[in-house]
């Protein structure tokens, strides 16, 4: 054996033994119990091999530009009184369909170039334009809120993903859906309560500590009453529990509308218990948070303060002296898991819109189990008849064809290895087994062009050396045509589909990709080794 021709051998052990090793790493045993723990450990499963649940979720960005419109309403509304502007009315045109649409109502023509300059100034992702009775139109630009919009569905994302990792789920895949507009999909392989993890996730968990003006009030009527009818301008009604020692059922409590603090001043929340040894959450505020709820609290001596999670009154306490940074949620009602779950949650951050669901599949362990048992058996089943026929219809050169396919097969599945090790989550799923499959019948066309191709050769005279020099270099340039293409085919089918289809183009460009270095440069290096064994003049087995 010549040097060059030895040092592509060991290049190709050394590859064999890369892509074992990312198939089974260092295996505690060669037994098949060991070896086969080894290589679930090291080849992820998808969601329809593993059993789990596939969501799609919508995201509300409307919600997401309400929040936005509503404090610029809150800033105008500072803004007007600090700079002693009369107005009548601040208000959304349509919050449902038009957040992004307010009107400002009874501003007097006097107070145009204030107005103006309050909006450049403090609001410049808003246009302002006048309209008839002393009115003005504000409508947020184009730009801003399609950049809002696509800021909520990656915010929602990540505080998802955050919730899902602390709960420990494996493997889990969450991700925008590229078939809807401003939709998420969701697939969580394994979970065994499904429904907890839909409400974790769905939970907006928006915390807010507000000052408490009334309540709590049997009913919002009641509640207007006690107002005179009208509530005042900085206030807003929300719903709650009923306080201890009261009668059970949904009570309301008049709230401000500006927050001291909210979640995002949130440095940390854990599970804990209250003074009466019932289950509540502790939080503890960032610094500035801090500073601000201790000179909101501080003002507020004797006032009442009202904890409000997603729009609705958890508790009431009096204000008995200044807090600075640390509060608690309780509530009486709360079990240990709801408050072990509150704290994640917040912990997590709050949504920046509400989700829905629009699809909901689960695929259970078994059904799945059966899926790798009949992909598995059409996988085992194609292969070994591949290898049989090319060992039968090209008899010595067969061996070298089933030794490039299973070296094809070793460095597909090494890479699925590779890339669990590498920390990327690459999944083996039902659609990614036909890509095996498929890779094998490729595998096999590729080497049936060589070997004609050799055979043609050989025909038309030429020795078995030239032959098979003759062989490779004219199949070389057809090989790597149907192989780009294919693979150009496979990116599509990657950027455009959805989880099972992106399975079925990874493995398939991988394994095309292996295919080309084994049908022509493994193929080769066999050939060759066989010549080097030959008399000259000797036949070739093909």
């Amino acid at each position: 054996m010549n040097k060059n021709l030895l040092w592509k051998v060991l290049f190709i052990l050394g590859t064999m033994l890369f892509f074992l090793f990312g198939i089974f790493g260092i295996p505690k045993g060669l037994s098949g119990d060991a070896l086969a723990t080894a290589l679930t450990d090291h080849i992820h499963l998808g969601l329809d091999l593993k059993g789990g649940t596939h969501l799609i979720l919508q995201v509300h960005v409307n919600d997401a530009i309400n929040v936005d419109a509503q404090n610029a309403i809150e800033v105008l509304k500072q803004q007007l009184k600090s700079r002693k502007i009369d107005y009548t009315d601040i208000t959304q045109t349509d919050p449902q369909n038009n957040p992004d649409h307010i009107v400002i109502k009874g501003v007097q023509p006097g107070a145009r170039s204030d107005l103006l300059s309050i909006v450049q100034e403090r609001l410049p992702e808003y246009e302002i334009t006048g309209a008839p009775e002393n009115s003005w139109n504000m409508v947020m630009k184009p730009s801003m809120v399609s950049d809002l919009k696509n800021k909520a569905v990656s915010q929602a994302i990540e505080t998802i993903r955050n919730r899902i990792d602390a709960l420990g789920v494996s493997e889990p895949t969450i991700q925008e859906h590229g078939l809807g507009q401003y939709q998420i999909l969701v697939q969580l392989p394994g979970i065994d309560d499904p429904e907890r993890v839909k409400d974790i996730m769905q939970s907006t968990a928006m915390l807010e500590i507000k000052q408490s003006l009334g309540g709590p009030y049997p009913s919002e009527q009641a509640a207007l009453q006690d107002k005179g009818g009208v509530l005042p301008a900085d206030a807003i009604l929300l719903p709650g529990q009923s306080q201890p020692g009261a009668s059970e059922g949904q009570a309301w409590y008049l709230v401000s509308r500006v927050s001291a603090v909210s979640g995002k001043d949130l440095r940390d929340a854990q599970p804990s218990s209250d003074q009466n040894g019932q289950p509540s959450v502790s939080f503890t505020l960032t610094g500035e948070g801090g500073q601000r709820f201790y000179n909101f609290t501080t003002s507020h001596v004797g006032d009442s303060l009202a904890v409000v999670l997603d729009n609705k009154v958890k508790e009431v306490a009096n204000i008995k002296e200044p807090i600075r940074d640390r509060g608690e949620i309780s509530g009486g009602r709360m079990s240990d898991q709801q408050a072990k779950d509150l704290s994640m949650i917040l912990r997590s951050g709050a949504l920046p819109a509400s989700i829905s669901y629009l699809e909901e599949r689960t695929v259970g362990p078994s059904l799945g189990a059966d899926s790798i048992r009949s992909g598995v058996r059409a996988a085992v089943i194609g292969m070994v008849a591949v290898l049989i026929f090319m060992l039968v219809y090209y008899r010595g050169a067969g061996i070298n064809a089933d030794v490039a396919l299973i070296l094809n097969l070793i460095i597909l599945l090494g890479f699925l290895g590779w890339s669990t090790i590498a920390g990327v989550n690459v999944a083996l799923t039902l659609p990614g087994i036909a890509g095996v499959i498929l890779t094998v019948g490729m595998g096999v066309d590729s080497n049936v062009l060589i070997f004609e191709r050799i055979r043609e050769e050989l025909r038309n005279g030429k020795t078995p050396p030239s032959a098979v020099d003759q062989g490779f270099s004219h199949a070389w340039i057809t090989i790597v045509d149907t192989h780009v293409t294919t693979i150009v085919s496979a990116a599509i089918l990657f950027i455009f589909g959805t989880g099972p289809v992106k399975g079925f183009a990874t493995t398939l460009t991988f394994g095309l990709l292996a295919n080309l270095f084994t049908a022509v440069f493994v193929s080769r290096v066999i050939f060759d080794w066989i010549l080097t064994r030959k008399q000259r003049g000797e036949a070739l087995s093909i």
